[in-house]
C-alpha cells in the first residue's frame, strides 16, 4: 500500500467521466498502445491519452464506452502523443488493464468522488 494521503490531497485531483470519440493505434510506441481521444462535457472538451490498455480493447470495442480520467494532470509526450488525460484503471499481474467505468450512464464532465 502507499503511504496515506489527506483528504486535501485527494481534493486536488480532478477526476471525471467521459466518452471515448476516437481510437487509433500509437504507431510509435515500444509496447502496443491506442491514442484515444475522450469527450470529458462543455467545461474540459476533448482530451487525448495514450494508453497501453490493447490486451483487452481496440478500436472497435472501445469508440462509445464511458471511461474515468484524471483531468489535470500536466502533458505529457508518450511515443509522440501529447498525454492531456490519465484514463484509470486497474492492472493485473501480466499488465493487462481493465477500465474503470461507471455502471450506469454518466453525463460527460461528472465528477467522481
Amino acid at each position: 500500500m502507499k503511504e496515506q494521503i489527506t483528504y486535501n490531497d485527494f481534493d486536488k485531483v480532478d477526476i471525471r467521466v467521459g466518452t471515448v470519440v476516437s481510437i487509433k493505434k500509437n504507431e510509435k510506441a515500444r509496447k502496443p498502445s491506442l491514442v484515444i481521444e475522450v469527450d470529458f462535457g462543455k467545461e474540459i472538451g476533448i482530451k487525448q491519452s495514450s494508453a497501453q490498455i490493447t490486451h483487452y480493447y481496440n478500436e472497435e470495442n472501445l469508440k462509445g464506452k464511458q471511461v474515468v480520467g484524471v483531468c489535470n494532470f500536466p502533458e505529457k509526450n508518450i511515443a509522440g502523443v501529447i498525454s492531456q488525460v490519465l484514463i484509470l484503471g486497474s492492472i493485473d499481474s501480466e499488465g493487462k488493464v481493465t477500465l474503470l467505468h461507471p455502471s450506469q450512464k454518466s453525463e460527460n464532465g461528472l465528477p467522481i468522488a
